[in-house]
């Protein structure tokens, strides 16, 4: 089953990014709203959304999907797929080529299937459960004995948290000797740790469409994840830490210290 829905997740992400590539490219008459302090959504991540679930019921009628721009849709199968059309609005709107399109499947609280697609970079994240991981078909792994003050972490926050409550992991990871990085994509960034490009990622809150596929990514990828039920990530979101196996206990530790569960 994995490999065939892999196969689809795949081709309807490379379908959304064109599209979504169009909007980019024409940013200037872009309708945009503000659901919050830098949160946005554009009619780009909505029209994106509508075609990953028209191909999706076409092909998996029986599915459940969850998006962020859309209703949840319940499904018989048991499989729900989890989108975010464009992870990474604030960048889109403002012309920086950092964001992605984001699918992942999910099976009896597991995340199955995951797929980020950054179409400007044309770069395309995969992982299947027990099949590890790949960028446009070649496999990947994260890092491999990269100290914390050899490496870069990403941080990411947003306006679900009060936002003093990301310098204390900023100011770990700076005492550390390492190097902080922050692209407002967190999607983007969990497929960057997976790919060897980032040590580890930090968030003191996620929803599901932002981070189950890139978490899969990193540990099909051999790095090492804070373990949550997909469904309840789903259903609450919550905390992410995430990297390789030199760095997470030290990350996990930070993540203790400021956002204690």
């Amino acid at each position: 089953m994995e490999h065939t829905k892999k196969e689809l997740a795949v081709e309807i992400c490379r379908t959304a990014g064109r599209t979504a590539l169009t909007y980019f490219k024409d940013r200037s008459t872009l309708i945009v709203d503000k659901k919050g302090n830098q949160d946005w959504v554009s009619e780009a991540d909505r029209n994106v959304e509508i075609l990953i679930r028209q191909h999706l019921n076409a092909a998996c009628p029986d599915d459940g999907i969850v998006g962020e721009e859309q209703a949840k849709k319940t499904g018989t199968s048991g499989f729900v797929w989890v989108i975010d059309p464009i992870d990474g609005t604030t960048n889109f709107v403002n012309g920086l080529p950092a964001w992605t399109i984001v699918l992942a499947g999910v099976f009896q609280g597991q995340t199955v299937v995951g797929v980020i697609h950054d179409p400007i970079h044309d770069e395309t994240f995969v992982a299947v459960r027990g099949g590890g991981s790949t960028m446009n078909g070649l496999p990947i792994r994260v890092a491999d004995g990269v100290p914390l003050s050899s490496g870069t972490v990403a941080v990411g926050y947003s306006n679900r948290v009060a936002p003093e409550n990301v310098l204390p992991v900023v100011s770990a990871l700076v005492a550390e000797g390492a190097m902080f990085h922050r692209n407002a994509s967190g999607a983007l960034s969990l497929a960057y740790v997976a790919a060897g490009r980032l040590l580890g990622y930090l968030e003191e809150h996620m929803n599901a469409w932002d981070c189950l596929a890139g978490q899969l990514l990193i540990a099909e990828a051999g790095g090492k994840v804070e373990m949550q039920d997909a469904d309840e990530m789903i259903a609450d979101g919550g905390r992410v830490v995430a990297g390789t196996p030199e760095v997470f206990d030290a990350l996990q530790a930070m993540a203790n210290e400021a956002w204690p569960t």
